[in-house]
């Protein structure tokens, strides 16, 4: 049962998001889902009812997305940083989306409720602050929590300045986490247990949950500032034990304690960290269960030291790695509990319930269902939230897919189906079925044209004309930039005059020429004021483009795209990744009528953008009834298609964007290999036809480059621009050991933060660039797109970034000939 707090006859709490005075028991239509009575007045979703019992098998998710359906919590951070909000009213705002979290999963029938998974920011940056892991600076600076919290997510203007922490992405995925940063010999001392503050604010609202914590080695490998973060293991570890036994003296009887470290190649001294950490943790909280729960891969060579650590149970991703389940089934203990990742978390399609079922039916009988829980493969933090808000989408495609509540409604029907027979769920069972015969048998799937393009692919598709040396010297000559040229990376702000325009026009309430109109004279003021400032190469600003990827998604065949399909990328940062359905293709120029129009404004050059074939694929929702490498290579000729147009169109720099390359790495260096072959190769694809005076510039994101540099070599970019600045430059040295051949733009400030760097700030790191870096490979220019940025933080970052490179080029002119 789940524990209600109420006594017989009194009312429910009632949590309400700001300004909707709406019950979050039950959702409504929109917000909510169909039920309009307060938590514990609907006898459907009455708090009282058990989801624990034998009518269905144990369930759970490990996390949801944390936003709430319209984006409530991206509202609430951005109204608390602009000051139109106190703390109270943020912190109000977050207690009714987690209210709203867990009555969601209960109304959907999950029995293992996730509780900490929320985040204002980022759950790695929630650890550190839990186990005191704060840069000298912001520790001395004894802000208020909330803003410490803040300042290390944000960076913070003013006195004291603090730089934001680090960022980068978490593991394979295209969410972002902030970098713990250890000092040698860091200490740790417990803070405030914000896990242990949502489980009594869950018990308080009648919800028994599963509190979720990172665990220990894994934190420690995401860190930075100490060569071997595992010696810090002893000094965590009593601070593990201090929040873990708050916990159980709260009443927690299980922990999901995520280890994802597991699904990575592990060295002998790695594993010795887990045994001996679970070890101690064992001794010191016994009789508090532990589910050590790895995703994102298999356990591989790290199986048998999982199956030997001193915890009550293990959770498999089998979406990732569904092999691993007979070796784990053979060498489990007889008292494992075994949690089963079988609905996918990290991707968008209707799973196969019947085929789950004929895998999980002979492992319930062989575990018996009180070992037994079936899960999503890991937090459902990486889809989007309900499609039932999708009302536009093509019914058929709709059809095919599920969302994080949808995906909880099949852990239901598993749960169901395992613990009462298939009967009980037959309806269910026969509308899945129909719904994937009637995808693999659609013509809206295959597109005979494009298998035959693919297949016609040769080798010399994927090649410049000339070695890049040659290339130098004609793009030298025809673009005649000046020593140090400064650039962006694309994108300038997207201002609230500018989405209003862009809704009104999606409403119908704007004409098409209007809109275009609207759209030319921001791309004018852009063009000018770059001009005016000194930039060297201009970009067009990208004002008629929603995201980066959605943008092209909306314009190839073979993708779809959502209208609250939202996913969190970092922060308040939300993307719509597109879905791709069917085989890709060009039916139509997507840019070039945006680039050369900026181009006819000016006799500098502008640069054409676009999104490479590889961070299409990666940011994108994929088809998985086909190799995700014949979906790139898809991809890459209709890109291919389109620099074309842009070289014929006069644009002589072409930007190929490639931030999602180093992401798509597997975690398994054995899978390396396959991987960067045809990731390189389609970049190729889409590069490799223009004429040798045309350059061809790709941006990176925050990734470490070292262990690939000979593959981003491969790429033969003619410049490539990287993430550098909150490193300090760091992420340069890999280019700079392996003697990059081409040029380089690291990035010389952070726009992920509010801070305006100074000249003197960006000079530091320019110098810093050139004490490794030949003068001729050197550019200027921010860490990334500025797109979510004000033009207020913008004009002054851009007029600080060009006067540092002028005041380079007078104090050292390098022979760029």
């Amino acid at each position: 049962m789940i524990a209600s707090t109420r006594k017989s006859g009194d009312l429910p709490r009632r949590h309400t998001f700001p300004g909707r005075g709406v019950p979050v028991g039950c959702w409504q239509r929109g917000l909510y889902s169909s039920c309009s009575r307060p938590l514990g007045l609907c006898p459907k979703h009455a708090i009282g009812v058990s989801m624990n019992d034998s009518t269905s098998l144990p369930t759970a998710t490990l996390g949801v997305p944390r936003m709430g359906p319209r984006r409530e919590l991206k509202q609430a951070l951005e109204r608390h940083w602009t000051g139109a909000s106190s703390d109270a009213e943020l912190l109000d705002a977050a207690a009714a989306l987690r209210a709203a979290h867990w009555a969601r999963q209960h109304a959907q029938g999950i029995t293992r409720i996730p509780v900490g998974d929320f985040s204002l920011y980022d759950h790695v940056l929630d650890l550190s602050m839990m186990v005191g892991v704060l840069p000298t600076a912001h520790a001395a600076a004894e802000l208020p929590p909330l803003e410490t919290y803040f300042a290390l997510a944000r960076g913070r203007q003013g006195r004291p300045g603090l730089p934001a922490l680090e960022m980068t992405k978490w593991f394979d995925t295209n969410y972002h986490y902030l970098v713990p940063e250890f000092a040698p010999g860091q200490s740790f001392k417990p803070g405030p247990n914000k896990v242990l503050a949502e489980f009594l604010e869950a018990r308080a609202l009648g919800y028994r949950t599963r509190p979720v914590l990172l665990g220990p080695v894994t934190y420690l490998k995401l860190g930075k500032g100490e060569s071997d973060p595992l010696r810090l293991l002893d000094g965590l570890l009593p601070v593990y034990v201090h929040l873990l036994r708050q916990l159980a003296e709260a009443g927690a009887d299980e922990v999901q304690i995520d280890e994802p470290w597991l699904v990575m190649d592990a060295d002998e001294a790695t594993q010795q960290a887990y045994v001996s950490a679970y070890g101690r943790l064992a001794r010191e909280l016994p009789g508090l269960e532990l589910m050590l729960t790895t995703y994102f891969g298999e356990l591989g060579d790290n199986l048998e030291t999982a199956l030997a650590l001193p915890v009550s149970g293990l959770h498999l991703d089998l979406s990732r790695a569904p092999h691993q389940l007979d070796q784990v089934l053979r060498h489990a203990r007889p008292d494992h509990k075994l949690s089963l990742g079988v609905i996918d978390g990290r991707n968008v399609w209707r799973a196969d319930l019947s085929g789950l079922l004929d895998r999980l039916e002979p492992v319930r009988d062989r575990l018996g269902p009180e070992r037994l829980v079936i899960a999503s493969s890991c937090s459902l933090l990486h889809v989007p939230t309900d499609l039932d808000l999708e009302t536009d989408l093509d019914p058929d495609l709709k059809g095919w897919l599920a969302f994080a509540v949808q995906k909880m409604g099949e852990l239901a029907i598993l749960g169901r189906g395992l613990a009462l027979g298939r009967e009980a769920v037959r309806a269910e069972l026969a509308e899945t079925d129909k719904a994937l015969a009637g995808r693999q048998s659609s013509a809206k799937v295959n597109d005979p044209s494009v298998a035959s393009r693919v297949s016609g692919l040769d080798a010399t598709m994927a090649e410049r004309r000339s070695p890049y040396a040659a290339r130098r010297q004609l793009q030298r000559a025809a673009l005649r930039l000046p020593p140090f040229p400064t650039t962006t990376i694309g994108s300038f702000p997207q201002t609230a005059e500018l989405r209003q325009a862009r809704a009104r026009h999606a409403k119908g309430a704007m004409t098409d020429a209007d809109y275009a109109d609207f759209l030319e004279a921001m791309t004018v003021e852009a063009v000018r004021w770059q001009e005016e400032i000194g930039i060297d190469v201009l970009v067009h600003g990208e004002f008629e483009r929603n995201d980066m990827v959605q943008y092209f998604g909306e314009r190839l065949q073979g993708y779809a795209f959502t209208a609250h399909g939202w996913v969190q990328s970092y922060g308040s940062r939300y993307v719509r990744p597109p879905v791709i359905f069917g085989d890709v293709g060009r039916p139509e120029p997507m840019t070039v009528r945006w680039s050369s129009f900026a181009q006819s404004l000016t006799t500098k050059p502008v640069k054409g953008m676009l999104t490479g074939p590889v961070t299409m694929l990666q940011w994108s929702f994929v088809r998985d009834d086909l190799p995700r490498q014949a979906v790139c290579r898809q991809i890459a000729l209709a890109l291919r298609d389109e620099v074309l147009d842009l070289e014929a169109a006069g644009i002589g720099c072409i930007q190929i964007d490639e931030p999602a390359f180093r992401e798509g790495l597997p975690l398994r260096r054995k899978d390396w290999a396959d991987y960067l072959a045809w990731a390189v190769q389609c970049f190729k694809i889409a590069a490799g036809g223009v004429a040798d005076k045309t350059q061809i510039h790709t941006h990176m994101c925050y990734a470490e480059f070292n262990d690939i540099i000979d593959s981003i070599a491969a790429m033969d970019a003619d410049v490539i621009s990287i993430e550098t600045s909150r490193s300090r430059m760091e992420l340069l040295d890999a280019f700079v050991g392996y003697r990059y051949p081409n040029e380089i733009g690291p990035g010389v400030y952070d726009i992920h933060s509010p801070r305006v760097p100074d000249a003197d700030e960006i000079r530091t790191l320019l110098d810093k660039a050139l004490s490794n870096l030949a003068p001729e490979q050197l550019w200027v220019n921010p860490d990334c797109g500025l797109k979510t940025r004000g033009w207020a933080e913008v004009r002054p970052a851009l007029l600080n970034m060009v006067a540092a490179a002028k005041a380079l080029r007078l104090a050292s002119v390098p022979n760029r000939a």
